[in-house]
């Protein structure tokens, strides 16, 4: 069978898919054969491809383009845009580029391009970018992830390294034969599981929780939602107070330790700074012992639900789950160091189906059993740039050019950045009060974007340089984190004037002399063919054998075969900790970190400690309700939220919250009644749903919806006008977003929903001329 003769295919974070195509135009999308339980999320493209809201030809904001970089910032997000010619689109970022650069320095540009575009190995578009920019002197990036900056930095202080038990968490194949309590720090959210960097070829979250429940695993739920855990688990609900994981955790620790229920020897073993721990726990430090009955005030859990909780942890093969959101809350590094500490002082770290993991289920590849092979990606040449922020400190950076700041250990400045470039991600989704950012983001001189649809980015841009979709190119999904590989075939032509994100750049390049560098005179299949050999030799070392690249773009599809035996993070560890030691300093898990101590952070102490967050102080009377902004089951983010698929969610346009019902009668509140969500940052609008299913006190409202600012609001539902942008601690500077306390109201009775999904006015570009 010939590459012609097979279905088209098209891989995506959320899904591979076949592809119908009629007339030029793409009219279907069908899930992959090999996938038992496909994401609905893929056919929310098909509607928007071509539609309004489709961005067709190179756009400059009308008042930038009149009176040149600086002019209305405040303007970015109302402005009308004005059609230009791709030739002159070139030229305008050429010419600040090259402005920013001479006035300024490459630090004033700042491309930490945050987001998840395209799966596509080739054209992704944050990496284009930068070796771009790299081509021409640098720019100001980013560390770290919005899903668990806290996690990422505190963790390898702790047990040496956060990306490498990610990878090889302990596979659902081992905790069905070997666990027999599974506790779930935030539950094992499904929905979150459909999504998977780079590709995802088969799903198997469901799959392993049924086969776990299926062979006598009883799960346990810790989670203000019911449903972040599936029913056939069976699990038992606990719901404590959002942002009180960690004080959870240190009354469990109580227990063990005030009952002698801890393993000893493997403290002594495989551990060091266990004894300042228990001195914690015992209040020697602070006069206030961690017992049940403490916890409990915090977390409004029964103390003999945590006290029984934690004789079951110790009588049985116990794994310990850590949702990736734990990290999201103020002080977010603490549920993770508690959590490992936790699975520590129960000894069964690095045995078959036991220990701890980073979020089951919070993607596809998390406990999905695999072999990893380090595959190529494009190279961004080296950044002679030494300036960076920590990922959600945008706004500060805005806000407080040469401000200090500090971050795991080190005091550093912000830069004075005069151009934001952004490619392939929206921060009008990721980021924390917004109307907050959107302030900020009025002061640089400039704002580019790769993008290709009308979202909040590109309204909030001052140049927008339409990008393809996957569809239009063809690439190939080559990923570690799954095990199939995929071609992706180029199903339509680009819709108008649209190029990837490599031509526009190539274009640029050309015009700032640093074509050949940029493209090393390749092709884009050049590319992909010489990435997909130099991945052949890497897979040829782990004993897979890839097949050759015209096999491969015969048959569309390569499985790459299972490992020989069941993943168990941190067994060779386990097995011997002399010759497999961990690379932290003392070679052991840090329940207690000399290294964190040594910084003086008051926010992030030595060993895991409980702190109320801040915005519970002052806030709790005015403001009574906690919001939890999780992922959304409908899209990716903020990715195709103008699709049919996430609009099908909306009844009359209006954006679901949930509600306890008991919140909903003491405000008067009833199914189906819009209402307004409000504190003191801003307000959003959504349609309330009531359940028993939502612990009393909290409410429920999905991120990804496209922000559309009204004064402080977004009728368009965005939960992110409300949450708090302030760091974890001065350890990690993670975002906090579901440490939120609001209330909600009635809405007026004459508001109309969002318009965010028609497009902005355009100007054709000789009626500006003349």
């Amino acid at each position: 069978m010939s590459k012609t003769e097979r279905d088209r295919l098209t891989s995506t974070h959320w899904g591979t898919y076949n592809v119908d195509v009629e007339h030029g135009r793409v009219v279907g999308i069908r899930p992959f054969s090999q996938d038992p339980d496909p994401s609905p999320i893929g056919p929310g493209i098909v509607d928007v491809l071509d539609g309004p809201t489709r961005i067709t030809a190179p756009m400059v904001r009308k008042s930038w383009l009149e009176g040149g970089p600086g002019t209305a910032g405040y303007l970015r997000g109302h402005d009308s845009f004005v059609q230009v010619s791709w030739d002159e689109a070139d030229r305008l970022v050429a010419s600040e580029l090259a402005r920013v650069i001479e006035e300024h320095g490459n630090q004033a540009i700042y491309a930490g391009s945050y987001g998840w575009a395209s799966a596509g190995r080739f054209h992704h578009a944050q990496g284009q970018l930068k070796r771009f920019l790299n081509c021409i002197g640098g720019f100001t990036g980013s560390r770290n992830t919005y899903s668990f900056a806290a996690a990422e930095v505190v963790v390898p202080h702790v047990i040496g390294d956060f990306r490498g038990p990610l990878e090889s968490a302990t596979s659902w194949q081992s905790i069905a034969k070997h666990c027999e309590l599974f506790v779930a720090f935030g539950g094992i959210p499904l929905k979150n599981g459909q999504i998977s960097q780079g590709g995802v070829g088969a799903h198997v979250q469901k799959a392993g929780v049924t086969a776990a429940a299926e062979a006598g695993v009883q799960f346990v739920s810790i989670s203000p939602l019911k449903d972040d855990m599936a029913p056939n688990a069976r699990a038992q609900w606990i719901a404590p107070r959002p942002s009180t994981d960690a004080a959870l955790m240190l009354g469990l620790a109580f227990v063990l330790l005030d009952e002698d229920l801890l393993d000893q020897p493997f403290l002594d073993e495989y551990t060091i700074g266990f004894a300042k721990f228990a001195a914690y726990l015992r209040g020697q430090e602070d006069g206030i012992a961690k017992t049940p009955e403490w916890a409990a005030d915090i977390c409004d859990i029964p103390a003999d639900t945590i006290r029984d909780l934690a004789r079951r942890m110790a009588s049985q093969r116990c794994m310990i789950s850590v949702s990736w959101s734990l990290t999201r809350q103020d002080h977010g590094e603490q549920p993770y160091w508690a959590a490992i500490t936790l699975a520590a002082m129960l000894g069964q770290i690095g045995l078959p189906g036991t220990g701890f993991g980073f979020g089951y289920s919070a993607m596809n590849n998390v406990g999905l059993q695999r072999r990893y092979i380090d595959y190529a990606s494009l190279p961004q040449g080296v950044n002679p740039v030494s300036s960076f922020i920590p990922v959600a400190r945008v706004t500060d950076m805005l806000e407080n050019p040469n401000g200090r700041f500090d971050y795991d250990g080190r005091q550093m400045l912000y830069p004075d950045v005069r151009l934001v470039w952004w490619a392939g991600g929206n921060p009008f989704h990721h980021h924390q009060d917004l109307n907050r950012m959107r302030q900020a983001w009025a002061r640089p001189e400039t704002v580019i974007a790769n993008e290709w649809c009308w979202n909040s980015l590109a309204r909030h841009a001052d140049i927008v340089l339409p990008c393809t979709t996957p569809l239009e190119r063809s690439d190939i999904a080559l990923t570690p984190k799954d095990p199939f590989q995929v071609v992706m075939d180029q199903a339509i032509d680009p819709v108008g004037q649209a190029k990837s994100d490599h031509d526009i750049l190539r274009g640029i390049a050309a015009r700032m002399g640093v074509e050949e560098a940029f493209t090393e005179n390749r092709s884009p299949e050049d590319w992909q063919r010489w990435l997909y050999d130099i991945s052949r030799q890497s897979a040829a070392r782990e004993g897979v054998s890839l097949p050759d690249w015209e096999s491969f773009q015969r048959d569309g599809v390569f499985r790459v075969p299972d490992p020989d035996h069941d993943t168990v993070m941190l067994e060779d560890f386990r097995r011997d900790p002399v010759k497999h030691p961990l690379q932290t300093p003392s070679g052991k898990i840090e329940i207690f970190s000399q290294t964190i101590a040594g910084f003086g952070y008051d926010d992030c102490p030595g060993h895991p400690t409980w702190m109320e967050p801040l915005e519970w102080l002052g806030n709790a009377h005015s403001y009574p309700l906690h919001m939890i902004s999780n992922q959304p089951r409908n899209k990716l983010h903020s990715q195709l939220d103008h699709g049919a698929v996430s609009q099908a969610d909306r009844e009359a346009g209006w954006e679901p919250c949930l509600m306890n019902r008991a919140d909903a009668t003491a405000r008067g509140l009833h199914e189906g009644q819009v209402v307004r969500i409000f504190n003191d940052r801003g307000s959003c609008y959504a349609r309330v749903h009531l359940s028993d299913e939502i612990m009393h006190g909290v409410v429920q409202i999905a991120t990804g919806a496209w922000y559309d600012p009204s004064d402080d609001s977004c009728r368009n539902g965005n939960p992110n006008v409300l949450t708090v942008d302030k760091g974890t601690s001065r350890l990690a500077q993670g975002p906090i977003a579901h440490t939120c306390l609001v209330d909600v109201e009635p809405a007026a009775a004459d508001i109309k929903p969002s318009q965010i999904y028609t497009p902005p006015n355009v100007i054709e570009r000789d009626k500006i001329d003349a």
